[in-house]
């Protein structure tokens, strides 16, 4: 009873997560994807970026080939992962925020993350070559810029301890306490803007990206390291913030695509001096859906513009079949030609494969499945349509087995056991055991306004196996959710939105009747916001994370919108991670909003931040069928299990409204 179900893990998230993994599974297809990134290395003439499609069903294990690619490659190159974008106003500024947050990523085996790696090998073979001139074998000073007649003593020092190691500028010029620290990186700074100005011109927020990116890599204080993570993601820092690590703010956050772009071009300059980049999208299935076509479009159009401008990269796919052949359709021939230079396909693996992949995980956990499953069992476990098919069934078989916990159904097969209910009181009763027997640490403070409510209070309305399986993914997934709540993340207001977007346009389709728009306020600055409305109600949800300058006049011009239109209810989130805000305006507007009966300034917790996270996870893991339950069903479990969190309210009134 107190061992660990092997199988209960089917689905790699992302490409830094650690699965099993059997290796002869689909290494043919992984050697053609490295050898694709080893042509980009070889290719020191243009350092042309290179594309690749990777297709394949629901499950088959696309993501999972992504997490060995990482495994292999992460020492050396550096891998990003970018899930879907959801806002048309910000698909780079999305790619972008993805990437700082991969990079942050920690390299196995190592204390730095993979920028700190990049940023080490470049910068070293960068005042290296400033310094030295290579010819063969033989290493000589043979030459010194014009403005530096001679090395320095600080300069030898510098040209020392990077050749003996690139981590070294971390090591020895990076440590707190190091002697001449500041006047080190001072001098780094010069070499590096001197290189980069020689090399690639001005213009631009190229070069102010690069001093970031430098000042990032003098830190070792983790706040500073965070506050400059912050600014590169072009987020506003307070003064006292920007002050303190000697970065002016940014002004112009009208073009936050450029800047994103140009942020992605330095990035793939850099790489030249180490190794190419690896940039993924995955989890792209939402894009086809009607509502998303001028996403879609866009989407595109950032594809071309990364090939166009990001250099040294392999820009992978990861796609459906029937969503690739979409697609191809939809998207012009320059788009298709750059991005498919490799096509791979990924079939299902042969049953004695399959059968070696199921060994293998059982054999962590010490369990030989010839012992645990029956022939039949194991007929149908393997028999199932994809690989994670197979292991979500060995899971149920393994409950089954050492727990007497019934089989779900299956389209073609009917729960076992197979007895059959006297009446609908004993049918519910029945379903409902199933459900809790399933469950054992669904934790949710029945306070809380992400309250989760016992499932006894609908059994009578939602669909009983789909339900059982909704709770066990939210139980799950919330996990996941906390261990990357702690960790650094672009908390963006484009990004909020498009969420918000995401789990509206769901909702609808239980609904039929959802308008979504945007207020305006002549040319004045508004919070991101949507307003969301049927014909008896409408919402105004706005997100804001500003920093305390950029604050107070917005607040302020949402607040006239809260006066102006009283008939509808306006809703501001913050989340509680953004610095708080503490001038006498910004605090002064808080609470002109709070005072009104129409408004309402909300700081987002931890608990809000993970259900609205989890609603949104659930929604686009439907559309993309990695979690395969039908999308109004699991929608109607929603809203009975957490009927008293905000979102939910709302789209309940708005049903309850058109009744």
């Amino acid at each position: 009873m107190k061992q660990i179900n092997p199988f209960s893990n089917s689905r790699v998230d992302t490409p830094f997560q650690h699965h099993t993994d059997l290796k002869e599974v689909y290494q043919t297809e992984f050697i053609r994807l490295n050898s694709v990134i080893d042509d980009i290395k070889a290719d020191t003439e243009n350092h042309q970026t290179k594309g690749a499609v990777v297709t394949g069903e629901p499950g088959i294990g696309k993501t999972h080939m992504m997490m060995r690619l990482a495994t292999e490659r992460l020492a050396s190159n550096r891998l990003l992962f970018i899930r879907q974008p959801n806002n048309i106003d910000s698909v780079l500024y999305h790619t972008y925020s993805r990437v700082l947050e991969s990079l942050v990523e920690k390299v196995p085996n190592s204390p730095y993350s993979q920028l700190e790696h990049l940023l080490a090998t470049s910068f070293s073979k960068i005042i290296i070559n400033t310094f030295r001139e290579f010819r063969g074998n033989n290493t000589k000073t043979v030459g010194i810029l014009d403005y530096f007649r001679r090395l320095t003593d600080k300069d030898r020092y510098i040209l020392e301890v990077l050749s003996k190691d690139p981590l070294n500028i971390y090591k020895e010029l990076g440590r707190e306490g190091a002697r001449n620290k500041r006047e080190y990186w001072q001098r780094i700074e010069i070499l590096i803007d001197g290189w980069w100005k020689r090399c690639y011109g001005d213009v631009g927020y190229a070069t102010t990206i690069l001093k970031g990116i430098v000042k990032f890599c003098s830190y070792s204080d983790p706040n500073k390291k965070r506050l400059v993570g912050k600014w590169l993601s072009a987020s506003e820092l307070d003064v006292a913030e920007s002050n303190s690590v000697g970065l002016k703010n940014w002004k112009d956050e009208g073009s936050k695509e450029a800047f994103s772009l140009d942020a992605m071009m330095v990035f793939g300059k850099l790489s030249i001096m180490d190794e190419p980049l690896i940039i993924m999208f995955d989890q792209l299935e939402g894009l086809g859906l009607e509502y998303n076509k001028q996403l879609l479009h866009r989407f595109g159009d950032a594809i071309k513009e990364l090939f166009t401008h990001v250099p040294n990269s392999l820009i992978i796919l990861n796609l459906f079949p029937d969503r690739w052949e979409y697609f191809k359709a939809f998207f012009d021939g320059s788009v298709i030609g750059r991005v498919s230079q490799c096509q791979i396909v990924l079939n299902k693996p042969s049953e004695e494969q399959l059968k070696r992949l199921l060994s293998l995980k059982a054999q962590e956990q010490g369990i030989d499945i010839n012992k645990l499953f029956t022939s039949e069992d194991l007929t149908d476990i393997l028999s199932q349509d994809s690989i994670r098919e197979m292991l979500n069934r060995a899971s149920h078989y393994y409950r089954f087995r050492n727990q007497a916990i019934p089989l779900p159904a299956t389209p073609d097969k009917p729960l076992i056991p197979k007895a059959k209910p006297s009446n609908f009181e004993e049918e519910v009763r029945e379903s409902l055991k199933l459900i809790l027997d399933e469950l054992t640490a669904l934790r949710f403070s029945p306070d809380s306004p992400t309250s989760i409510q016992s499932p006894a209070t609908t059994v009578q309305t939602i669909n009983l196996p789909d339900s059982s399986l909704v709770i066990d993914y939210l139980e799950k997934e919330k996990a996941v959710l906390e261990d990357e709540y702690e960790k650094l993340v672009i908390i963006s207001d484009s990004d909020d939105i498009g969420k918000l977007i995401t789990v509206a346009e769901a909702f609808n389709t239980l609904l039929k009747n959802i308008d979504i728009d945007r207020l305006k306020l002549g040319s004045r600055k508004l919070p991101e916001h949507l307003l969301i409305k049927n014909p008896n109600l409408s919402f105004v949800i706005g997100f804001l994370q500003v920093s305390d300058l950029g604050f107070p006049s917005r607040v302020k011009n949402f607040n006239e919108l809260v006066f102006n239109y009283e008939e509808i209810n306006f809703m501001l989130f913050r989340d509680i991670r953004e610095t708080a805000i503490t001038g006498k305006v910004g605090k002064t507007e808080i609470d002109r909003l709070n005072n009104v009966h129409n408004g309402q300034f909300i700081y987002m917790d931890k608990e809000d931040r993970l259900t609205f996270e989890l609603i949104y996870k659930l929604i686009v893991d439907i559309q993309n069928r990695d979690f395969a339950v039908n999308l109004q069903s699991a929608l109607k479990t929603l809203e009975s299990l957490m009927s008293h969190y905000w979102l939910i309210k709302i789209f309940k009134k708005m049903s309850d409204s058109s009744m």
